[in-house]
């Protein structure tokens, strides 16, 4: 697979990750096994970029993560996150002071079953903490030799400006797909400063598939306009591929409309569609196509 690099810090991945989330909490018997068969199956076709986060699956995600890349770490481009917490009531809040930092990576690094961490995420910034203090101690996590490289999540721009201006910012991570581009506004900010932008929900949280896919199409889907879902029909028509194929390569294609390096990560537990999703890192999309993509995805 085509590599790129992340960022201006020195990491190279190549252009398609996988998300993680999707293997945490299942209970079957054979979930475990094959779950660890999706993440197996991922690094043979070349997925390197693995994302995890110490809030799925109350950590069991990350242990899970783990024990898939026993006999296997050094083909893994490993990543977490930490700051969202769970709240006395049961909720989700979120915590970036100093001390916690330094504790959340030492439990990621245990249940991970590593000495590092390749690019480490603030999973959601803390409002009672300032941002420099939190990625200041991520830099020291740097420093330490725990962490490689740094990364935020579910940011402002404003937020990242702050925050590369106390250690470099390897990668943005955000939704974004064509049901959710409220991330462009950021942009002109990560292209300035050198920062990669890592997608999640790339296809729209499946409902791009599903809503292109059906016959007839089902009513109001995931923010799926009937004019979108049309379009993404159509196209993937036109290429032999399926709707959600089209969808993954559209957000991989931005990275050449706003110059910045982008890494999709979407999540699967099925090996079927982890290779349908590999195969769309080779789908270029015309510029006709990419037009009424663009277009049809816009607001109304």
């Amino acid at each position: 697979m085509r590599t790129t690099p992340l960022g201006s810090t020195g990491l190279t991945v190549p252009i398609q990750g996988l998300g993680c989330m999707r293997l945490a909490g299942s209970r079957a018997p054979d979930g475990d096994r094959d779950a660890i068969a999706v993440i197996h199956r991922a690094l043979d076709l070349g997925v390197r970029l693995l994302d995890t986060a110490d809030l799925y699956g109350g950590g069991r995600n990350e242990t899970l993560v783990g024990r898939a890349l026993r006999q296997r770490r050094d083909e893994a481009v490993l990543c977490t996150k930490f700051g969202v917490v769970t709240t006395p009531n049961g909720g989700l809040g979120a915590r970036g002071d100093a001390a916690y930092v330094r504790a959340a990576c030492e439990a990621s690094l245990t249940r991970l079953a590593t000495d590092v961490i390749d690019l480490y995420y603030l999973h959601d910034r803390d409002p009672t903490v300032p941002i420099e203090e939190t990625v200041g101690a991520m830099a020291e996590l740097v420093t330490a030799g725990k962490v490689r490289h740094l990364g935020l999540s579910n940011v402002t721009g404003a937020d990242v400006r702050a925050a590369h201006a106390v250690h470099p910012i390897a990668a943005l991570q955000a939704q974004w797909s064509l049901v959710s581009r409220e991330v462009e506004e950021i942009l002109p900010v990560c292209r300035e400063l050198g920062v990669g932008v890592v997608p999640y929900c790339p296809q729209g949280a499946g409902g791009l598939n599903l809503a292109a896919s059906a016959r007839p199409r089902p009513p109001h889907i995931a923010g799926v306009s009937p004019t979108l879902a049309e379009v993404v029909r159509d196209v993937a028509r036109q290429h032999g591929v399926r709707p959600g194929q089209v969808a993954l390569a559209w957000v991989q294609q931005q990275a050449e409309v706003w110059q910045v390096a982008v890494v999709p990560i979407p999540g699967t537990s099925r090996i079927d569609h982890l290779e349908e999703n590999v195969a769309a890192a080779a789908l270029t999309l015309d510029p006709a196509a990419l037009s009424r993509l663009t277009t049809a995805s816009r607001p109304h």
